[in-house]
């Protein structure tokens, strides 16, 4: 199945204590070139990223976002600053004593004061993190292929349905040809009968120039080569490997047949068949740029 270049995916996940979005999309390139974002501290997982993506996309200018952000305060160690904890319980009893007040002095009303506890990051797993946004990259590509295909598919469609129009095109030149050769040969005899008149004419040497014209017009090599190729590009759109690029090389050599084909036309009808071809050859470079 083809796939195209055009292609958007993304996924989002609570794991663990972060929450983790990874977005891709990408657009037509003629190779594969990839923008990773990631948090600057997570930069360590930027290439095995790029690892990653290219076992699963071979072509396209990709765009890839990730995002993590804290669930909350569970990535987050607190601790007791206890030198000004008791420095706190210090002045408090001070105060007591020094004014006769009460003694209230209780675990809540220091954990009142600025900067009792602190708050630090938690020390955290690289390899269980990379892990994490592995799996949501995963899932974030699974989206992003489906699209790839789904489109992809469109095109095949497409493809097959101009392949098979292309064939009825050629075919049609296969049949006229023949009939172009014969009306010269007529139209030859007509003319030197009008030239001659009762003197006559040599009718071999009709037949000997008739031959020079169907070999100088002859299109048989070119027909066939096209419905090699024909059966080729079908095959190609059937595989499951990347076609883009064998289909662009296979579309230049169909154009330099029909061109052939063009060159050697002498025939209104014909003329008229290769510019047609012409036309679907154009139709399908257009889509075959927009396959991986």
């Amino acid at each position: 199945m083809l796939k195209s270049m055009t292609g958007y995916g993304r996924y989002e996940a609570i794991v663990g204590t972060k929450n983790i979005t990874v977005e891709i999309k990408s657009v037509n390139h003629r190779f594969s070139d990839y923008n990773i974002k990631v948090p600057r501290q997570y930069g360590y997982m930027e290439e095995r990223l790029r690892r990653l993506l290219s076992e699963k996309i071979s072509r396209g200018k990709v765009d890839v976002f990730v995002g993590m952000e804290a669930c909350g305060e569970a990535d987050k160690i607190i601790s007791v600053n206890k030198e000004l904890a008791e420095n706190y319980i210090s002045a408090l009893k001070e105060l007591r004593d020094s004014f006769g007040l009460k003694d209230d002095i209780t675990v809540s009303r220091v954990a009142e004061f600025p900067d009792v506890f602190r708050s630090e990051p938690k020390r955290e797993d690289e390899e269980q993190l990379w892990l994490d946004v592995k799996s949501v990259t995963e899932q974030a590509l699974d989206a992003f292929i489906a699209m790839r295909e789904r489109e992809g598919g469109r095109i095949e469609a497409d493809l097959k349905t101009r392949v098979e129009y292309m064939k009825t095109l050629v075919a049609a030149i296969e049949e006229r040809s023949p009939e172009t050769v014969a009306e010269y040969r007529e139209k030859l005899r007509a003319k030197l009968e009008e030239l001659l008149g009762e003197h006559g004419y040599d009718e071999a040497r009709v037949l000997t120039e008739a031959a020079i014209f169907a070999d100088k017009i002859a299109v048989n090599e070119e027909t066939v080569r096209l419905g090699s190729h024909f059966e080729e590009f079908e095959e190609i759109i059937a595989s499951d490997e990347p076609a883009g690029r064998r289909l662009d090389f296979l579309i230049q050599e169909i154009n330099r047949e029909v061109n052939t084909i063009g060159s050697k036309a002498s025939d209104l009808e014909i003329a008229k068949v290769v510019v047609t071809l012409k036309g679907e050859i154009e139709k399908l470079r257009e889509q075959i740029q927009n396959i991986e």
